[in-house]
């Protein structure tokens, strides 16, 4: 990871109706809800379209880097850490921002 990287920790729940910021957990991961099932990648595809374009990005501008198989998750997503900041926080804490 380099200086114009962050890490961005979340925890996803698969098979929602649409895929929504859902609020911000305790210990600071934010939580997502994910329009795909959780069979062959597709919710892991999804979170990170959905990631990309909620903060303004292309899609290689996310990566999943942890938590494949399971439901906390670590992406590296090409903004430093201030800028991510910036657009989380237009985003809100559970502003459930949804996409199709």
């Amino acid at each position: 990871m380099d200086a114009g990287t962050s890490v961005l920790r979340v925890r996803v729940t698969p098979g929602a109706k649409v895929s929504v910021w859902a609020g911000v957990m305790p210990d600071g991961r934010r939580r997502v809800k994910v329009a795909a099932p959780p069979i062959e990648g597709r919710a892991n595809e999804v979170l990170v379209r959905f990631v990309a374009e909620s903060l303004g990005l292309r899609f290689a501008g996310v990566r999943l880097t942890r938590g494949l198989g399971g439901r906390n998750k670590a992406l590296e997503v090409d903004l430093d850490e201030a800028e991510l900041a910036r657009r989380l926080g237009a985003l809100g804490d559970g502003d459930e921002r949804k996409s199709g």
